[in-house]
C-alpha cells in the first residue's frame, strides 16, 4: 500500500513539529553524509567479492605464486 499525497503531507508537518525549522537542514545534511558513506561501503564490499586477477589481467604480466596443495586424504605424502 502506497502512502497518499495527505499522508506525505501530514508525516511532513509532524517531522516539522518535532524537530523545528532550525534543526531541519542540519538533520538532512548528517543524512545525506550517512546515505554516502553507506554507498562506498556497499561498494568497497561489492568489490571484495569480485574474482582475483588472472596473470593476464596483471599489469606486470606476472604470475600470482600458487601454494602447493593439501595431501589427499589416502595420501601420505611426498616422501623425505
Amino acid at each position: 500500500m502506497r502512502p497518499g499525497t495527505w499522508q506525505i503531507v501530514l508525516l511532513l508537518v509532524v517531522v516539522l513539529l518535532l524537530f523545528g525549522a532550525n534543526r531541519l537542514p542540519g538533520l538532512a545534511r548528517s543524512v545525506g553524509q550517512s546515505l554516502k558513506i553507506l554507498k562506498t561501503e556497499v561498494k568497497d564490499l561489492a568489490d571484495d567479492d569480485r574474482p582475483a586477477a588472472t596473470p593476464a589481467d596483471r599489469p606486470d604480466g606476472a604470475a600470482p605464486s600458487a601454494t602447493p596443495a593439501p595431501p589427499a586424504e589416502g595420501d601420505p605424502g611426498p616422501k623425505a
